[in-house]
């Protein structure tokens, strides 16, 4: 199969310099590099393919006879033997580029953070609540404090690493002496052989639990809303810190109340009698029913604010308001004495001015509709 030229792989033109070329390097070996893929056979391909494209154009003269003779090489010698970067394997290239990343397994590894999404009612999100809530979660194994080996045994140095976690290969190619530094593959890069493994967690340090967190859920939170509980997640390794558990919020909908921010919304149907003639309503809120005075000729649509019946402002002072929305209901199957009183009322609409007779046919009217 025919090899790709080096400089499309670091995706540089040919005249690029030393720090293009270590630019472009350092942001496609984070990409593909085998610790951010684990298990991905094409990404370690890749990552393989752009250390060696890398290994070759950063040496000058390499890259000379790179750019002379091609994939060839000097004398039809090629550049293969590269295996993950060809100067120095996995670790080494991160352990130059990153600081001393790569896979050093032997340092104390921060546990992972864990989600949990719980539904809550309307009422709750509102008022807060607390709640008891079970998790699974990985935890430092208590039988052997996390070690790994049974009590009153421990951990010895791997005697094919001598603690180190990694082993040294020396490749000779036609340009000179390469070395490989690998993860041991008697310790898997811990460092440390485990004669006398837990009996509870096997060696692992670290065993499966449901634990149970209490929580408590201010008021005012709302659907999407987090909680952040440091410590509560899954436990480190080799004596790092546990990991952080975040709790989000699924708030239910409720039969009446509409939430808009820190706002209720209500609707709250009256007849037309009632717009027409005004009224006294008892309108539910959160906290109870309450007053509410209804003009006269109040129109269907028309909204009216209760100040402060709204929802707490959560981590803040304050509530939001209530927004109550009248829907005015036209009246279905209506009498014969219904009709004749709606006729006549049409009939004196139809006069310039309905004056006191107006007043007498509206009583007329609410004792017909109301009762």
């Amino acid at each position: 199969m025919t090899k790709r030229d080096y400089y499309e792989i670091l995706g540089v033109s040919r005249d690029a310099d030393e720090a293009e070329l270590k630019k472009a390097y350092r942001k496609m070996a984070r990409q593909y590099h085998p610790d951010v893929n684990p298990g991905d056979n094409e990404a370690e391909a890749k990552f393989k393919e752009i250390s060696e494209a890398y290994a070759v154009l950063s040496d000058p003269e390499k890259r000379r006879q790179y750019d002379q003779f091609g994939h060839a090489g000097a004398n039809g010698q090629g550049f293969g033997g590269f295996d993950g970067g060809g100067f120095g394997g996995f670790d080494d290239i991160f352990d130059m580029f990153f600081g001393g990343g790569g896979r050093n397994r032997r340092s104390p590894r921060r546990g992972s953070d864990l989600q949990l999404t719980i539904n809550i009612t309307f009422e709750e999100a509102a008022f807060g609540v607390e709640r008891d809530v079970e998790i699974p979660r990985t935890e430092k194994c208590h039988h052997c404090d996390g070690s790994g080996a049974e009590p009153g045994t421990r951990a010895e140095n791997c005697p094919t690493c001598k603690g180190s976690g990694k082993t040294t290969v020396i490749q000779s190619t036609p340009f000179g002496r390469f070395q490989q530094v690998k993860t041991c593959a008697s310790c898997q890069g811990t460092g440390k052989i485990i004669k006398n493994r837990c009996k509870e967690c096997g060696g692992a340090g670290t065993v499966r639990k449901k634990r149970k967190i209490h929580l408590r859920i201010p008021a005012g939170v709302d659907t999407g809303s987090r909680m952040h509980l440091a410590g509560e997640g899954e436990a480190g390794s080799l004596g790092g810190p546990p990991g952080d558990l975040y709790v989000v919020m699924d708030v239910l909908p409720h039969e009446t109340f509409v939430r808009k921010g820190n706002d209720v919304l209500v609707e709250y149907p009256i007849s037309f009698v009632e717009a027409a003639l005004g009224t006294e309503v008892q309108v539910p809120t959160l906290e109870g029913k309450v007053k509410l005075k209804i003009p006269e000729g109040t129109q269907t649509g028309t909204m009216f604010r209760l100040k402060g019946k709204g929802i707490p402002r959560v981590n803040g002072y304050g509530k939001g308001d209530q927004h109550v929305k009248i829907l005015v209901v036209t009246p279905t199957d209506l009498t014969q004495n219904q009709k004749d009183l709606l006729e006549e009322f049409a009939k004196l609409r139809g006069t310039e001015s309905l004056g006191d007779k107006n007043k007498g046919f509206f009583e007329k009217v609410r004792q017909a509709f109301m009762g």
